[in-house]
């Protein structure tokens, strides 16, 4: 079982070592390799994503990733900045399928920002397309004034764009991640203005004839993110494109505590997947011991279960997550009051002793 490991920038590297000391502990044959990726890569190599960056991808079962990104590389030209190297990785990939489950863990229900009895219990799963719509659509760019420079533009312009066979793959995944759950999906979209949004609704619609066990409901996506926060547990599994998908799923984080505990998975055809905490880099606080690590670590038990095929590892990590929680350890992000708090390397070390 090959692993591609692809720590990042910011805290990218600190929580990749505390899931990769959980990995080593469950004593599995797992051969695990580190490459640059992101502002890293871009110092050593000159690109976000090396051409040895990506064949070492390529050729893995599946690729822990940390994060990329540094505000120092915002003045870079777009090729080049870090962020570039996840999306190239979803398209060499193929990873058109992103899993992100929010679930609030019983000890954290008062870290989140909504009251206790909202998200008690809450147990949801986002999967949001992931090679189509707007990041990729063509043409993009930008226009400038007749006369004036570049810089000066006067419009820029991106394109939203689904296809057919995009939406239905998608929503097969949807559906048959219902079935294992409780039995309901709600497609989100904007079918009331754009045609994209349209054609995903008709689409979803026809799939879910294959489904007749499954509940469908389709719902705008202004209205789902206020359903969010007024009553997330009437959801199970939504389903939606990426751009809609980015942002709700960044939402969901917020109901389980922080997005610190929002592990997520992105499959391809093959279920050869890249696995990642929903958090950013987060450079302001680099290099200071103090970033959560679960939502890495939970992101290994995802590539344990989806993509290596070791369903009892990864329930023991997700076991020994949630031990740690009822110790009372707790990161900054979720602190309260009458708990322990820990750094970055504490935290990853309690759920090794955890495991047993």
């Amino acid at each position: 079982m090959k692993i591609a490991v692809l720590p990042g920038d910011g805290i990218g590297p600190e929580i990749i070592a505390e899931a990769v000391k959980v990995l080593k502990a469950l004593a599995l044959p797992l051969e695990m390799e580190t490459a640059p990726v992101g502002g890293a890569a871009y110092e050593a190599a000159g690109h976000p994503l090396p051409e040895a960056t990506l064949r070492l991808a390529q050729q893995a079962d599946a690729v822990l990733f940390g994060a990329v990104g540094d505000w120092k590389y915002d003045t870079l030209p777009r090729p080049l900045r870090p962020e570039q190297a996840i999306l190239g990785l979803r398209q060499a990939l193929g990873l058109f399928a992103n899993f992100r489950p929010a679930i609030c863990y019983p000890q954290l229900t008062h870290a989140s920002s909504l009251k206790p009895e909202l998200v008690a219990g809450l147990d949801i799963l986002i999967i949001r397309e992931l090679t189509g719509d707007i990041y990729f659509g063509q043409p993009r760019g930008r226009r400038r004034a007749p006369d004036g420079p570049f810089a000066g533009a006067e419009e820029a312009f991106d394109t939203m764009r689904y296809s057919r066979p995009e939406i239905e793959r998608i929503a097969r995944v949807a559906f048959e991640a219902a079935r294992q759950r409780r039995r309901k999906v709600t497609s989100v979209d904007k079918a009331n203005v754009l045609e994209t949004s349209q054609l995903w609704k008709d689409v979803v619609a026809e799939v879910h004839r294959d489904y007749p066990d499954v509940e469908l409901e389709h719902m705008y996506v202004d209205n789902a993110a206020m359903q969010l926060v007024k009553a997330p547990k009437k959801f199970d599994v939504l389903v939606t494109g990426n751009m809609f998908g980015d942002i709700l799923s960044d939402e969901a984080a917020m109901l389980t505590g922080s997005i610190g505990m929002l592990p997520s998975a992105s499959l391809n055809e093959r279920g050869q997947g890249l696995y990642e905490p929903s958090h950013g880099s987060a450079p302001d606080i680099a290099g200071k011991g103090v970033a959560n690590p679960l939502a890495t670590i939970l992101s290994a038990a995802m590539m344990l279960r989806f993509s290596l095929k070791q369903p009892e590892a990864a329930a023991r990590i997700e076991a020994a997550v949630q031990t740690v929680l009822a110790d009372g350890l707790r990161t900054a992000d979720i602190a309260s009051d009458g708990c322990t708090v820990v750094g970055t390397a504490a935290m990853g070390d309690a759920v090794v002793r955890a495991l047993g």
